[in-house]
């Protein structure tokens, strides 16, 4: 099943997307909350009767007149606010090709636990326009994710376990402002003012038993469902990446029971999986200049379209745009002393 969020009279309203139309869930049952977030809350009692409706849909024996193009919409965030968003670093091939790239031996701790930050939620977007302050536009990037949405409360989760508590996949883009993000982790602390402006995801929330016929097995040693699913990042129309979901080494079971360790996980909270090899232009750049000291970095500017599509998740399109501001950070910086 494929959920959408949109704009309906200046609200949000949660829908149904088949076959490019949207039906809104009061269409299939009355007692369905219109939000996505107050449907997540009540997941497991009330996904049930939406799969039989889209079922009943498909089938043709539910009669709507009142189904909409999906063209017709402004799409929000599948979670249009989200209650927090961790994203994590699970695929090897993007952390070593990064710290090749830096010259640095790949950290062998990468393969003992999984690990994420916290990103800031009410960064968080659907497909639209990214807007950008003007220190953003200093190496501006675009990561190439998938995240994962919570439905159902969960504390101390097992990694076996984990992923009965996961209602759906989308696809996640970790816009990276990487010149603010480089000069802030010199002190050891951060990501922050690098990555709070804005984290898109969409179109659209995809629930498990969809993606079944794409699940393959998870990497040896580790727990989990892992799906082959294609991964792509075009701009302005043209492919810069190539990766695959199925490269995840830590699984979102894994990220799952870490990030519950000791804390409460809430229906509606997104996980990302961190970047995929070859999905950002730090790494893309990185590979280039050693392979060519004179290659001129590419990096996202005004006006761009940024693209991410993956197998089964859909396309995520996002346009960078300036805000009118003159403001940088990197300007008031204090002298060295």
């Amino acid at each position: 099943m494929k959920l959408v969020s949109y704009l309906k009279d200046e609200n949000e309203q949660l829908g149904v997307l088949i076959d490019d139309r949207i039906y809104d869930v009061e269409l299939i049952h009355p007692d369905i909350p219109n939000t996505m977030n107050m449907f997540l809350n009540y997941w497991e009692e009330l996904y049930p009767l939406v799969q039989a409706g889209e079922l009943a849909i498909r089938e043709r024996e539910f009669h709507s007149n009142k189904s909409i193009p999906l063209e017709s919409v402004s799409l929000l965030a599948p979670v249009p606010l989200p209650a927090s968003c961790r994203d994590g670093y699970a695929f090897r091939q993007h952390v070593a090709a990064a710290r090749r790239n830096r010259k640095v031996p790949m950290i062998p701790e990468f393969d003992q636990y999984p690990v994420f930050y916290f990103t800031n939620h009410h960064g968080i977007q659907g497909p639209g326009d990214v807007r950008c302050m003007p220190d953003h536009f200093e190496r501006l990037d675009f990561e190439l994710e998938v995240a994962i949405v919570i439905g159902k409360h969960g504390r101390n989760i097992p990694a076996a376990e984990a992923d009965d508590y996961i209602a759906g996949l989308m696809i996640m883009n970790d816009l990276s402002a990487r010149t603010l993000q480089a000069e802030e982790m010199l002190l050891n602390l951060g990501p922050a003012k690098g990555k709070d402006f804005a984290t898109a995801i969409g179109p659209w929330l995809v629930s498990l038993d969809e993606l079944a016929e794409f699940e393959v097995p998870c990497k040896e040693g580790h727990t989990g469902k892992n799906w082959n699913l294609r991964m792509q990042c075009r701009i302005n129309g043209v492919q810069v990446s190539d990766g695959n979901l199925a490269d995840m080494d830590w699984t979102f079971a894994e990220l799952i029971e870490r990030a519950s360790y000791g804390v409460d996980l809430y229906p509606g909270d997104v996980i990302g999986s961190g970047t995929v090899g070859t999905g950002c232009f730090l790494e893309l750049n990185g590979t280039a200049k050693l392979n060519d000291p004179n290659y001129t970095e590419q990096w996202l500017r005004e006006n761009d379209g940024v693209e991410l599509e993956v197998d089964g998740l859909g396309i995520l399109s996002n346009t960078i745009v300036r805000e009118e501001s003159e403001l940088s950070l990197l300007a008031l910086k204090k002298k060295p002393q």
